[in-house]
């Protein structure tokens, strides 16, 4: 198995087990995996490094294999919006797979995260040699857009408190761990990311939440949210009555 140096020199062993689970080589043979193993190096982030920044020139491609990664975009009015959360698995920073030479957004490191990245250039060979790889990467890519869909649903649809229910609910599905009080996300998460989200401001986010947490809906600190009452805020998020 080829190995590969992260950022903290330390050598990393490539071996086809770190990757054979995850959704971009479902269905993949051993030598496929080990073929796009080949051209991969290892890079670790430290919380909060900038992984590349948006209009950067799109050089790599990635694949998250530990921690979390925030990806913002700067409108044209000058706002910053979330547009996702990077979990383990799931591929990045794939710009030229929808005809880009630049990257659309910025991705930050919210924890500490170890990352697989391939120069872009290659990905037209890969892909050729294993047209599979582009089929996973597209569904991979086509969910991302669902949800991108959706969330422009709920923006124009919806009203604050039930987008923000959706945005935490979306975020306990993805990265929720069970604890004593309830079901913690577990990566730091503003109320300024969740504002971010939801396309509204800190302060109608803060209002709503402590509303929630005086309820006992949620349990919140810096950076800290846990979910106690889970049926409750899918209530919210669903617009029923109490």
């Amino acid at each position: 198995m080829p190995t590969s140096p992260t950022d903290h020199g330390v050598t990393l062993k490539l071996d086809r087990s770190l990757i054979s689970d995850l959704p971009l080589f479902a269905e993949l043979e051993a030598a496929a995996c080990d073929d796009i193993l080949e051209t991969a190096h290892a890079r670790h982030y430290g919380k909060g490094a900038v992984v590349f920044s948006q209009t950067e020139a799109a050089h790599s491609f990635f694949l998250l294999l530990h921690g979390r990664l925030r990806v913002t975009q700067v409108t044209a009015a000058g706002e910053q919006i979330v547009v996702r959360f990077v979990n383990p698995g799931d591929i990045f920073g794939v710009a030229m797979a929808l005809g880009r030479d630049t990257y659309p957004g910025t991705s930050t490191a919210v924890v500490d995260c170890l990352a697989l990245l391939w120069p872009s250039a290659i990905w037209p060979q890969l892909i050729g040699r294993h047209p599979l790889l582009a089929a996973n990467a597209m569904r991979m890519i086509g969910g991302r857009l669902q949800d991108a869909h959706q969330r422009l649903r709920e923006i124009s649809t919806e009203d604050v408190e039930r987008r923000v229910a959706h945005a935490i609910l979306k975020l306990v599905d993805e990265a929720g761990q069970k604890s004593a009080a309830g079901v913690e996300i577990d990566f730091p998460l503003s109320r300024q990311d969740i504002a971010e989200m939801t396309a509204t401001t800190l302060h109608t986010v803060s209002r709503i939440m402590s509303a929630w947490e005086a309820a006992g809906v949620i349990e919140s600190g810096r950076q800290r949210v846990v979910v106690r009452d889970r049926p409750r805020l899918m209530a919210i998020a669903a617009n029923a009555d109490d």
